[in-house]
């Protein structure tokens, strides 16, 4: 597959099929995916990877802003919840910051990781959708997430139950500009 094909390819799944998620397979995928690239080569991405009971308490107790989320956590084998280290990125060494964005720096890092994380599941036949309405304190705690993170995203990934097709997209003209 080429990375054209994975890009064009892969569509947000938000059904899957009642198969577990080989550990092994997923520490491939987190492995292509840790090839992102980062601020400063900081490297502040870190996956939970979340099944069975815990997963579902998720779906059923920190979804209620987007109660549909909360169904296609529970009805995932698996959540990763991305999270990413604190004041490091963005960050000089004295803990300046390096430019106005501060310390926005983390949601790009966490963007960039997250996509790269989809794309590498994609190529295993795995499906994923990122999934950002949720209540983040209380994922947080059941999580038990350190102090030194904070979470980003959740991600609920499976075997594809659904073949969703590719929206409409804007035409090149409307995205791009040129200047001399």
């Amino acid at each position: 597959m080429t990375a054209k094909e994975c890009i064009k390819g892969r569509r947000s799944i938000r059904k899957f099929k009642d198969a577990r998620i080989d550990h092994q397979i997923l520490e491939e995928i987190i492995e292509t995916a840790s090839y992102a690239p980062s601020w400063k080569h900081t490297q502040i991405v870190r996956y939970i990877a979340v099944e069975g009971g815990l997963k579902d308490k998720i779906g059923s107790e920190c979804t209620s802003a987007f109660p549909n989320n909360g169904v296609i956590i529970r009805n995932a084998p698996m959540l990763i919840a991305v999270t990413v280290i604190k004041n490091r990125c963005g960050y000089e060494r004295d803990g300046s910051f390096t430019t106005p964005r501060g310390d926005t720096w983390q949601m790009f890092d966490a963007g960039v990781a997250s996509e790269a994380f989809c794309l590498a599941a994609y190529e295993q036949g795995i499906g994923s959708v990122i999934v950002g309405i949720f209540d983040g304190e209380a994922v947080s705690n059941l999580l038990e997430i350190p102090q030194d993170r904070e979470l980003v995203a959740l991600i609920p990934i499976g075997y594809p139950d659904e073949t969703p097709v590719a929206p409409k997209r804007k035409p090149v003209a409307d995205l791009v500009s040129y200047q001399e």
